[in-house]
């Protein structure tokens, strides 16, 4: 009795362990098809020609390793997302060539597909990569058969080219001959590097008839191409600009929630972004950025539709510079004078602002922020030497309508670097009363 129940938890014991490695052996197996899923697969085919050669046909199709796309369906597998919410589909090809041991060569192509997804919430919205369904990479591995045909047939008519005139300089009657030489030349066959594209006898035989055909052959595939490609190229601008979309001109433009000047910036756009357009007025565009997300963007900081102008129309009697209107009033550096973080207890260049004279008109808050664009950039140019003196700049326009900009040095860096634009400057900057400058510059904008 107690030897079968020690034989039993043994048994029980080998049971355990048994299945404890199996579930180990499948959880691996998983992992790895997992991973081998996630991996883009390189496609390759076997080429009798060189790897020299195969790498001189590859330099002609350099246009061709990298481009936007019509459409995503039919160039990537769908993935966590449908293929719908992706947008400005564009592919990149890396050929390898390697030399064959038993001669000739492989190559092997792989393309990767990155696209914007437009997040519904837009919390995820942002390029990613996509797996290709393998019709890029067949495709370019035809291109490059074609090309080797192309350079074949050409190093084979200019091969017949120099035989015929061998051959007519050998049949010429020479002066010290009494009678010419009447003996056939012999026909010229095609080497065996070049028997490798023949595929048929008129190939193998070079005739100024089967050289006609092969021309018009030529001609009739690249009509066929280039009317291919016409087509593409039409229904990608279709599809690039639609007569609602908007194009920001430049990265680093704000999108913000509302048409003011001291909003808070939701995101900056990056260049040829696009988006639908809702509404606009003389300063700002109303967009759809996704789903029900709408925001504010600088109307001159993008490219509108055909038919409406980028910037709203300039009044008839320009206004008189903004350097006329202002002056420098004072000049000094001390702590910061107010609670704004990034400039909190730092020392900054405070200058103070008055208007030109006592009897000077209104002046509008487009203005204001003219001049103070105009006054960062130049005091900006003479603290840029001593950057560990000052941390920011201060303006104060000194009058009952007036207020205060604040600009740190990081930022004004940037801006003057043009990785910022106008609009993304003001959006960081610190405005106080916000009010007092709240309008779009009119002139001066990039």
């Amino acid at each position: 009795m107690d030897f079968a129940r020690r034989f039993g938890v043994a048994a029980v014991r080998d049971y355990r362990a048994a299945s404890a490695c199996l579930w180990h052996v499948t959880a691996l197996v998983a992992l790895a098809a997992i991973s081998v899923q996630g991996q883009t697969v390189p496609y390759e085919k076997a080429f009798p020609q060189s790897k020299p050669a195969i790498e001189k046909a590859l330099k002609t199709m350099q246009a061709n390793l990298s481009g936007r796309l019509p459409a995503l369906e039919g160039f990537a597998q769908p993935g966590e997302h449908p293929l719908s919410r992706y947008q400005r589909g564009y592919y990149q090809a890396s050929i390898r060539v390697s030399a064959a041991p038993t001669g000739g060569s492989v190559v092997r192509v792989s393309a990767k597909v990155t696209a914007w997804y437009a997040d519904p919430g837009s919390a995820h919205s942002g390029y990613q990569l996509l797996v290709s369904n393998g019709r890029l990479e067949a495709d370019l591995l035809d291109q490059l058969s074609d090309q080797l045909v192309s350079q074949a047939m050409k190093a084979e008519s200019a091969g017949t080219s120099n035989s015929d005139l061998r051959t007519d300089a050998a049949s010429a009657p020479s002066k010290s001959s009494p009678e010419p030489n009447l003996e056939t030349p012999s026909p010229q066959f095609p080497s065996a590097a070049n028997q490798t594209f023949s595929s048929s006898l008129a190939h193998g035989i070079s005739t100024p008839a089967n050289e006609q055909l092969a021309e018009k052959a030529d001609e009739k595939t690249n009509r066929s191409l280039q009317a291919e490609a016409d087509s593409l190229e039409q229904v990608l601008r279709g599809m690039a600009h639609p007569n609602n979309l908007v194009a920001v001109k430049k990265s680093g433009t704000p999108v913000v929630a509302s048409p003011s000047l001291t909003a808070k910036a939701e995101f900056l756009a990056s260049m040829h972004d696009e988006f639908e357009l809702l509404d606009f007025n003389a300063d700002w565009v109303h967009v759809r950025i996704s789903g029900l997300s709408r925001g504010w963007i600088w109307r001159n900081g993008v490219d509108m539709p055909d038919g409406i102008a980028d910037t709203a129309a300039q009044p008839a009697a320009p206004p008189a510079p903004a350097s006329d209107i202002f002056h420098v009033s004072h000049e000094e550096t001390a702590i910061f004078p107010g609670d704004w973080e990034p400039l909190r207890n730092k020392n900054v260049k405070i200058i103070s602002v008055q208007k030109a004279g006592s009897g000077a008109k209104d002046v509008s808050p487009s203005e204001r922020v003219e001049y103070a664009k105009f006054l960062l950039a130049k005091t900006y140019n003479d603290i840029a030497q001593r950057p560990q003196d000052v941390q920011g700049i201060v303006l104060i326009f000194d009058s009952a309508d007036g207020g205060m900009i604040a600009a740190t040095n990081t930022t004004l860096q940037q801006w003057k670097a043009g990785t910022l634009t106008d609009a993304a400057l003001w959006h960081q900057c610190f405005f106080d009363p916000p009010e007092t400058f709240d309008s779009a510059p009119q002139a001066g904008s990039k």
